[in-house]
């Protein structure tokens, strides 16, 4: 069957050729690629259309246009859904790279990466995760517009849609933030739930035969079901009831069919993951009477149609630039400080309070020094915004006098926010609850969006709860930063089951973080320095519970080496050493101590401060080699943890004293005692490296 020339077309027909358009689009490139995922497009098309040409506010040549809503393919298998809307939209993704769809090189991958593909907002793939990013979008949309939208001027004014899965609701992330989600009353997030009953290798009823309509009635969600997933009327009118609930997330549930319109295929799991086969995709399309031939086929009335998305997206982005200009001339510094965070910019002398802290042998915890530097830096610096899993008083992280973010009928309650500064959207705390993950991919979702710099804390240990977001952050390049305490065996008496000792290899393994652990409170001021200064990595800060030497800096030097992940901190007394001891975080203190033991028995010792592999890979060679000396083979590499990972560091002729381990339940000082962490152990290492 070939295409026929359209001359006159009702909306109704062209609806279902454009419904059409975007399935095909996508079933064709699955089986050019011969790999990918053809179920979804078939079957969410009809709701994704209706979404994109009649409710999404956007603009194609512009994706970057800070006002426009955000849309989220939570199910991130379905990408050709995506893929295929946003070229037949008009954005910069041309025909060419439709047709090479998962190959090298192209800008289609498997599932959407943010900053590769235009107009994709998130990366998505692992299930839930995008879940947990709209949550964090409509979050930053929600504060943002609490501080800076004054009578007259809804500057920010947005909504963060989804397309959602059975395999995303089945994930306990989209549990977790779900929750997080409804007791926040984030009102303008919608999500369409493709509920087709089908999961990649079976049906959904022998593994999720939940209510979920009435499970995220519990979360606090405005739900609604829609019958017929190709009823266009009926999605409409779900979405318009979506965008009036104001006090509640809202879900649809979709009724889809997989794979629908395959006569072989449809509502299988054969459909989900793998191309229809030639065959089956001529029998899909002559079923639903769209043209065999020629692949790829975009009928002129419905390019013209959803390419009206431009001209659209041109006129809301200048009817909203002259409101901006308009809200400029009223409110002057508003609308400078609220370009520069759309900019993602910095002010001027947002560090200029930082303090510095003097010498001090008793010291203090770094994680308390942190939380030091983050109220001196937070006035300075409108979009830092975060909090803990449920750990604020421990991980040290309140920003005091700035608020809670909460909804604003809790202000009502009897209580003031935690800091002392009131309940509101405009509050600048978050509280993720005991929620590690939500906590990671809902920061995600704040750094995509745009115009805050998030940042997240818990225990070193649960960095683990967290891992699959961080991998994420790393992977899109957002500036979140993680605050990770209780770093160590040291943390005492609660035993192995907190005390960490392969995260710090773990967070180490993943590409583009940055992991910094520094050895005392100027160490960690330089290191927040880091942390806020580098936009397009995410940052993790490492610190003690315990209390650490502040070194005198009169003696060693200055705290700001950090800036390039390891430093000489103390060289040999005539500059030539014969031994060099490296650590980081607390042990810098030990091996600090070790030296003058060392020094007492004429050996020449240098000793280097390493709280970041990654900045200090960074280096140029020579500065590495001038710091770790290549002709110096006696290393000693001190960590409290696995040492996995030190021995490049060292050479095959260093060593390395870690934790090979688990922990125990003791206080500090006996369990580093036991485990090797003294000023006699490290000599006597030391020591052995000379023979």
């Amino acid at each position: 069957m070939s295409p026929e020339p359209f001359t006159t077309i009702s909306a109704t027909a062209l609806d279902e050729l454009s419904v059409n358009t975007v399935r095909f689009l996508s079933v064709d490139a699955v089986q050019k690629a011969n790999s990918g995922h053809p179920g979804l497009p078939l079957g969410a098309a009809p709701m994704a259309y209706v979404l994109w040409t009649r409710f999404l506010k956007h603009h194609p040549a512009n994706p970057g246009w800070f006002d426009r809503d955000r849309f989220v393919l939570s199910a991130g298998h379905g990408s050709m859904l995506l893929y295929s809307l946003l070229h037949v939209t008009g954005y910069a993704l041309p025909l060419e790279q439709i047709k090479q769809f998962r190959q090298w090189g192209s800008v289609t991958p498997g599932h959407p990466e943010r900053g590769l593909t235009p107009g994709v907002e998130t990366t998505t793939g692992p299930l839930g995760q995008g879940f947990g990013n709209g949550v964090g979008m409509a979050i930053a949309e929600a504060h943002l517009a609490a501080r800076y939208n004054r009578p007259g001027f809804k500057v920010v004014d947005h909504h963060t849609y989804g397309i959602v899965s059975d395999g995303d609701l089945m994930e306990g992330v989209a549990a977790e933030t779900a929750s997080l989600a409804g007791h926040l009353q984030l009102g303008k997030l919608i999500y369409l739930y493709d509920d087709n009953h089908v999961t990649l290798s079976a049906g959904t009823d022998i593994t999720f035969t939940e209510d979920c309509a009435r499970r995220f009635e519990a979360y606090g969600w405005h739900t609604q079901a829609v019958k017929d997933g190709n009823d266009l009327a009926a999605i409409d009118r779900a979405l318009c009831a979506a965008r009036g609930e104001t006090k509640r997330p809202s879900l649809i549930l979709v009724r889809t069919r997989l794979g629908y319109g395959s006569p072989h295929k449809q509502d299988t799991f054969e459909a989900h993951g793998s191309p229809l086969g030639a065959e089956e995709v001529r029998l899909t399309k002559e079923n639903l009477g769209w043209p065999t031939e020629p692949p790829f086929y975009i009928p002129e009335p419905v390019r013209a149609h959803f390419l009206q998305a431009v001209e659209r997206g041109e006129r809301a982005e200048a009817e909203w630039n002259d409101k901006f200009s308009a809200y400029a001339q009223a409110f002057h510094e508003l609308s400078q400080e609220l370009q520069q965070l759309m900019r993602g910019e910095m002010p001027a002398g947002w560090d200029a309070d930082i303090p510095q802290f003097s010498a001090d042998a008793k010291g203090m915890a770094t994680r308390v020094a942190s939380g030091k530097i983050m109220n001196a830096i937070a006035p300075h610096l409108p979009g830092l915004i975060g909090g803990s899993a449920d750990l604020d008083p421990s991980t040290h992280t309140a920003l005091k006098g700035l608020g809670d973010f909460e909804p604003s009928d809790a202000a009502a309650r009897d209580t003031q926010g935690s800091d002392g500064g009131g309940w509101s959207y405009a509050g600048r705390n978050l509280h993720f609850g005991v929620r590690e993950h939500a906590m990671g991919s809902i920061m995600n979702g704040l750094a995509a969006h745009g115009g805050t710099v998030p940042f997240g804390a818990t225990f070193l240990v649960f960095s683990d709860y967290m891992r699959p977001p961080i991998r994420l952050a790393a992977l899109m390049g957002l500036h979140v930063i993680y605050v990770f305490t209780h770093d160590s065996i040291a943390l005492g008496e609660d035993g192995s089951t907190h005390q960490p000792v392969e995260q710090l290899a773990a967070l180490r393994a993943i590409p583009r973080l940055i992991v910094i652990r520094p050895a005392d409170a100027n160490e960690t001021a330089a290191a927040w320095r880091i942390a806020l200064a580098t936009r397009e990595q995410p940052v993790a800060l490492v610190l003690t519970r315990q209390d650490v030497p502040t070194l005198d800096r009169s003696q060693f030097a200055a705290a700001d080496g950090l800036q390039r992940g390891g430093y000489i901190l103390a060289d040999a007394p005539n500059g030539k050493p014969e031994l060099i001891l490296i650590a980081s975080g607390s042990e810098v203190a030990l091996i600090v101590a070790a030296r003058q033991k060392l020094l007492e028995k004429k050996i020449r010792v240098r000793i280097v401060s390493m709280p970041s592999w990654e900045l200090f890979d960074a280096q140029p060679q020579a500065y590495r080699d001038t710091v770790l000396l290549p002709s110096i083979r006696a290393r000693l590499a001190v960590e409290a943890g696995v040492p996995q990972g030190w021995h490049r560091y060292v050479g095959d002729q260093g060593d390395v004293l870690g934790v090979e381990r688990f922990g125990a339940s003791a206080p500090a000082e006996v369990l580093l005692r036991e485990y090797g962490f003294s000023v006699e152990e490290v000599c006597r290492r030391a020591l052995a490296l000379r023979r």
